[in-house]
């Protein structure tokens, strides 16, 4: 979208196609000053396409770009697509922020902004312009996106075996042990596992200690390849489960009622 500005008149009064300009000399800064409330609307309004539009193509929420012109430089800064400043830099003298959101500019540098304000859209015009057709030479060929079904459905059946054991272990120890809740902990080949559980079955199964992976959880499953390393040490796991059931079996015959053995 091109941003109009009808060319200015020899009475120098700036006019647009897309907003309604006041009928003012931007050359005179006293009549400036009369309707300066009106111009910095006008001007607000028709530069506020421009931020639109720039933020339309730079795809971003806020931003800015700079345009050079004859006279001197103009800055459009905008925020959610919105116009949050327009400043004018001109080659001789101060800059001026002709929309900002403090106090309104003087009226002779605003007169003075004014004056460049059609060679400024005509530079966002022509930055627009020397992008047409930029991606006209962009293929869009690209490769085929190789699905995970497979590698998640492993994921799955093996996690799957190792909750339905776990649960197992859970409902024995909370039949063992009584409460709600509780914990059993083994070492595999010295790495510490542990099995924390509650009444609805596994809380979760970590292995490593506190800053290990969590094999089983309420939250995300590991990675593939944190299951390739842990589930063949599951085994060992269970092993040392049904090694401390039977310890436990052992101890209470060793308990004697009546002076007989259990």
């Amino acid at each position: 979208m091109r941003v109009g500005v009808a060319p200015v008149k020899p009475a120098r009064i700036l006019r647009s196609r897309v907003t309604d300009w006041p009928d003012v000399d931007v050359a005179d800064a006293e009549a400036v000053a009369e309707q300066r409330d009106e111009v910095v609307a006008a001007v607000e309004d028709h530069a506020g396409r421009v931020a639109y539009q720039l933020a339309r193509l730079q795809g971003g929420d806020y931003g800015q770009e700079t345009f050079a012109t004859e006279r001197g430089e103009w800055t459009v800064k905008y925020e959610a697509g919105d116009l949050e400043y327009l400043r004018f830099d001109p080659k001789s003298g101060s800059e001026t922020y002709v929309v900002s959101t403090k106090q309104p500019p003087e009226p002779e540098p605003l007169a003075t902004a004014l004056v460049d304000y059609e060679a400024f859209v005509a530079a966002f015009n022509d930055h627009v312009d020397s992008l047409d057709g930029v991606l006209d030479d962009v293929s869009t060929e690209f490769p085929s996106v190789e699905t995970t079904d497979a590698v998640v459905a492993q994921r799955d059946r093996v996690l799957g075996r190792i909750r339905e054991l776990c649960d197992v272990i859970a409902g024995e120890l909370q039949r063992y042990e009584g409460g709600d809740y509780g914990t059993f902990v083994t070492r595999v080949d010295g790495t510490r596992w542990e099995l924390k559980w509650d009444t609805d079955g596994t809380q979760y199964l970590r292995a490593g200690g506190s800053g290990g992976v969590y094999v089983l959880s309420q939250y995300e499953p590991p990675s593939a390849a944190d299951i390739r390393e842990y589930a063949p040490a599951f085994s060992g796991f269970v092993d040392a489960y049904n090694e401390h059931v039977e310890e436990l079996e052992s101890d209470l015959r060793k308990v004697s009622v009546d002076g007989k053995t259990a």
